[in-house]
């Protein structure tokens, strides 16, 4: 049993360390960290899409220290997935974190003739790891969403990862720790037992101003929290970067989480710096720590770390919602349908749809019949009757089970346009589908299945 492994079956509070992969020096590894067990993690192409994969820069360290390797999806497709689980067993790896990962530095829209970037779904890993076997396997989750179709978007792909199969939960980083409260509630009133980590960073103003100035994905750093740090700066209090962190990584031990994932914080004089803060304040209750937390952040409405929403909620569209029920309706008669079965494999079992100018001309008229009505990208494998007949293929990332991390107030990671899994979300509501969203475990589309007619697959796939 691993390290990890056995802290969560003991219910002890533990330590998860990040290290870059990128960082050219070799930092000591802590087993310990002020007083509780610590663990390594190395994280996944978090600077360059070239960075050392963690795989390989584990084979730095003895096999004695307990890892936790992070795979993120970005570039990658199911059979890369596959070959990383065999290569991290027979490195003896037992601890994994799998991630979508946010936008490819080097991203590919496929415009041009170029080919389109794609991004394997946790949700997907996930499914893959658990069928191999042999794995602690952890999921990320982001609950600092301020829309609210976000919010429940994230919410549900978290059913979806959980019933894939992930043993435990690490957060998003963040500083709000109502939000981190609220995460904790919705796994004690699902009874979900996995178990749940923060995410925290030693906040300095130089991180806090690159989070912002690159739009680092899903992280949210308000004017308020800029304010607070800048006047810190200006008055050489800078050491309480190191406190809020501490009183931080306290509260969420108070609060019943299984540990922390500890960001940014690598260097031994930084860690001992942090480690002398905690044993200075575990003392102290979680009222007191609270206290202190909202004193050092000047808070006094609540709403300091909460950014401005632009809008209020909207709610769909009566053309969206009549949209959804034609296109329902439509796929029940033509898809679901028992006479649509049968007629669909006897026309579609037929010799000619082998014959390369048949097969393109079906190709053409299924792109034609559905491109401008859903955005269909000829995937060759149909997911619209499970995403509420909005194309998968419109989100820049491809991901059908729901949203990445990276939203921000409802619109995407790239910028360019509002979250499909938003949308589906207030959809979702709308027609009360909510339980499609939360519980379909939507399969990886394979490479050699994209160009193919999804028609012809989903008939030949259905059963007499």
């Amino acid at each position: 049993m691993s390290q990890l492994s056995s802290c969560f079956q003991n219910n002890q509070f533990c330590i998860l360390v990040e290290y870059l992969t990128s960082l050219n020096e070799i930092f000591p590894v802590k087993t310990e960290f002020a007083r509780y067990p610590a663990v390594m993690t190395l994280a996944d192409r978090v600077h360059s899409d070239h960075d050392v994969t963690p795989l390989a820069a584990s084979e730095q360290y003895p096999d004695s220290v307990d890892k936790i390797l992070h795979f993120a999806g970005k570039g990658r497709d199911i059979q890369d997935i596959e070959l990383f689980l065999q290569q991290a067993k027979a490195a003896k790896i037992n601890n994994l974190l799998l991630l979508t990962g946010d936008k490819l530095k080097e991203h590919c829209d496929g415009k041009d003739g170029a080919e389109r970037s794609r991004y394997l779904e946790s949700v997907n890993a996930v499914m893959a790891a658990k069928q191999f076997g042999g794995f602690c396997i952890g999921v990320a989750f982001n609950p600092f969403k301020y829309a609210e179709a976000e919010r429940d978007a994230q919410y549900l792909k978290l059913h979806k990862k959980l019933k894939a199969g992930a043993d435990f939960i690490i957060t998003q980083l963040g500083y709000n720790m109502d939000a981190l409260k609220q995460a904790k509630i919705f796994l004690n009133h699902h009874q979900y037992t996995q178990k749940i980590l923060a995410c925290v960073m030693p906040l300095s103003l130089a991180r806090a101003n690159f989070m912002v100035k690159h739009q680092v994905a899903g992280i949210v750093i308000t004017p308020h929290m800029l304010q607070v740090l800048t006047d810190e700066k200006q008055t050489g209090l800078n050491e309480r970067v190191y406190l809020r962190c501490a009183l931080q990584m306290l509260m969420c031990k108070h609060l019943g989480f299984a540990g922390i994932h500890l960001s940014a914080c690598h260097k031994p004089e930084e860690q001992m710096l942090l480690e002398s803060y905690i044993e200075q304040y575990r003392h102290l209750t979680l009222d007191e720590l609270e206290s202190l937390w909202n004193s050092l952040w000047q808070v006094k409405t609540g709403k300091e770390f909460v950014p401005e929403l632009p809008y209020y909620s909207c709610q769909p569209t009566s053309s969206q919602i009549i949209k959804y029920q034609q296109l329902h309706f439509m796929h029940e008669v033509l898809f679901e349908s028992k006479i649509a079965k049968g007629v669909g494999r006897f026309i579609f079992r037929a010799a000619w749809w082998e014959n390369t100018p048949a097969a393109k001309a079906l190709l053409k008229t299924e792109y034609i019949s559905k491109h401008g009505v859903v955005g269909c990208e000829s995937c060759g494998q149909c997911r619209l009757g499970d995403t509420l007949y909005i194309c998968p293929e419109t989100c820049p990332k491809g991901l059908a089970n729901g949203p990445c991390g990276g939203t921000t107030l409802d619109r995407c990671e790239f910028g360019d346009r509002e979250c499909i899994h938003s949308v589906k979300a207030r959809l979702a509501k709308a027609v009360e589908q909510t339980e499609v969203l939360k519980e379909k475990l939507i399969p990886t589309v394979p490479i050699e299945v994209r160009g193919t007619s999804s028609w012809k697959n989903w008939y030949a796939a259905t059963e007499a």
